[in-house]
């Protein structure tokens, strides 16, 4: 059972859902297989080997329900989905279905359940959906109590622009040699985006704003002290929002999975090394590529005294950014270079590929002194002891990890180079007993961090003077931007029923995104799935988050 895609159009021919692929007596209570989790029961009797390798736990005693039908499925299923069979020690891994996530009926997270089982309980009426994105069902007839939860692991592979997170389970299966291998299974994955580059945009165009208000026809008034006190563990709000939504989204997947423990990569980026190019040692971290001159003497000497540009000498050079301070570009030595009074003016704020795209030989001499940006490195150096101290206080064991042991486990495995595959690949993994990565979920549910909206209640012009006046209030006709929801057109162009988020006006008109563009759809026609979390979130299939062909693995290697 997948989530509700954003502007997917709902079909009447999909409306029917298969069998679940469950055995007869998959709802005992005090077994693990009422959330098809894979294991046998455990109740009385010795119990009957089923198609999934599951147990009847009642005897022997022969059920005759679609059996022959149901062992084609199953059978189908385990070659599709990618899980292990109980019953089979040299399963060779590959992707599986990703879980659904299920509550209890008194509201605590069980075992994710296969999206077979799920559809089974929706259509006996023994659960209902209480989450569309990602999707959640409740149960109706099980508690906590009456029901075996061995616990999953949260993995978190943090990152500047994304970050992976992997729900998964780890089981203990005999080895060729007859020892025992620890197969790590993953559950749900995830890939979230963050928005900080948005917000640091954001911050600095309403610097913009205010200082030209302040100086624009006015008279010249000083610079106001940094008197401000920041309280301790103070972040800029691009890097706070990381924290916070990678917080969020952890503490939401506590609330619907019954996790037991967090793995986080915690990994600190040598800046200094990374910008020398080159492994530092010693007394070198003391010095940089100004030691004993000025940046102006360095770029003179290694310029020859020339425009960058157009080469020219013996004429006023100015220092120029190869990538503007306005377009993010940082002072560092390899992004400054020497140019004339013209050439300066010329470039102006223009990127330096739109510059020189008449030149490309020049260009590639240019773009070859660059360095990659440490803006990202500096930005996990800043947070991850602050997010390491933010998921402590969601009562689990947060475990640290370094990177280098990720991408030992990554490269043993044969996983590409993905924040999700990361994350599944985040802790410890003993090879010598043999311990393997079997199996990663075939969808990613990419969710994007979309904000609440603006303060503002005006819209401001080009120079930040109010040009027109916003509504007062965000919510028009019980709906507000960001929602799910599904709307029913009766007749017209858009006839049909319509699954996506709105924009919300306020003549009622609202505008709902759907695969083949944004619609305007009235709001008596809609009906609320799920409010807006000031995230948007999508299943992708796995396929196109990598490049690299991911090799099956065995249990026994």
């Amino acid at each position: 059972m997948t989530t509700f895609p954003a502007g997917e159009q709902t079909h009447q021919a999909v409306l029917p859902q298969q069998p679940a692929l469950e055995p007869v007596r998959a709802d005992t209570p005090g077994s693990r297989d009422e959330t098809a989790h894979g294991h046998p029961a455990t109740a009385r009797g010795t119990g009957r080997e089923h198609g999934r390798g599951e147990t009847d736990g009642y005897g022997t005693r022969t059920h005759r329900r679609h059996a022959k039908r149901a062992a084609q499925a199953a059978q189908a299923a385990e070659n599709g989905s990618g899980d292990a069979p109980t019953h089979n020690p040299s399963y060779a891994g590959g992707t599986g279905a990703s879980r659904v996530f299920v509550l209890s009926k008194d509201g605590h997270p069980l075992m994710p359940c296969h999206p077979a089982r799920a559809r089974e309980l929706l259509r006996k009426g023994r659960a209902a959906v209480a989450r569309q994105a990602p999707f959640v069902i409740r149960l109706k007839d099980r508690t906590l109590a009456d029901s075996e939860v061995d616990g999953v692991q949260l993995r978190i592979d943090p990152g500047s622009k994304g970050t992976g997170l992997v729900l998964t389970d780890e089981k203990k299966e005999p080895a060729e040699d007859g020892a025992t291998a620890t197969v790590r299974r993953g559950l749900v994955s995830i890939e979230l985006h963050h928005r900080g580059a948005q917000i640091y945009s954001c911050m600095q165009q309403r610097a913009g704003y205010r200082h030209r208000r302040r100086s624009a026809n006015c008279r010249y008034r000083t610079p106001r002290s940094q008197n401000r006190v920041r309280p301790d563990g103070w972040l800029p709000p691009s890097l706070r929002h990381r924290v916070d939504t990678t917080f969020s989204l952890a503490n939401r997947l506590c609330r619907y999975a019954p996790v037991t423990h967090i793995h986080l990569e915690h990994t600190a980026f040598d800046t200094h090394s990374m910008s020398a190019g080159r492994p530092l040692y010693g007394a070198e971290y003391a010095q940089g590529p100004l030691a004993g001159t000025t940046a102006r003497s360095y770029l003179h000497a290694r310029r020859d005294s020339a425009c960058a540009y157009c080469g020219a000498t013996g004429v006023p050079l100015n220092i120029e950014h190869v990538r503007p301070r306005s377009r993010q570009g940082s002072s560092r030595i390899s992004n400054l270079v020497l140019s004339c009074i013209p050439c300066n003016k010329a470039k102006g704020s223009r990127s330096i590929e739109s510059f020189l795209a008449h030149r490309p030989d020049l260009l590639a001499r240019i773009l070859e002194q660059t360095k990659a940006p440490l803006r990202d490195a500096a930005a996990m150096n800043a947070i991850q002891w602050q997010l390491t101290e933010a998921l402590e206080t969601l009562g689990r064991p947060v475990h640290a990890w370094p990177g280098h042991l990720t991408k030992a486990n990554r490269d043993a495995m044969g996983l590409a180079k993905t924040h999700t595959l990361d994350a599944l690949s985040v802790g410890h993994r003993d090879h010598e007993s043999g311990d393997v990565i079997a199996r990663f979920p075939d969808q990613v549910l990419v969710v994007k961090a979309t904000g609440r909206g603006s303060y503002a209640r005006t819209t401001p012009d080009r120079y930040g003077f109010p040009r027109l006046r916003r509504a007062r209030k965000k919510q028009h006709f019980g709906y507000i931007t960001g929602d799910l929801v599904r709307a029913v057109v009766p007749s017209g162009k858009w006839a049909g029923t319509w699954t996506g988020r709105i924009s919300v006006r306020a003549r009622g008109q609202h505008s709902l995104t759907t695969s083949v563009g944004r619609i305007n759809v009235s709001h008596w026609n809609l009906r609320l799935l799920q409010r807006g979390e000031a995230t948007a979130s999508a299943r992708k299939p796995f396929h196109q988050h990598f490049q690299k062909t991911v090799e099956p693995v065995s249990a026994a290697s």
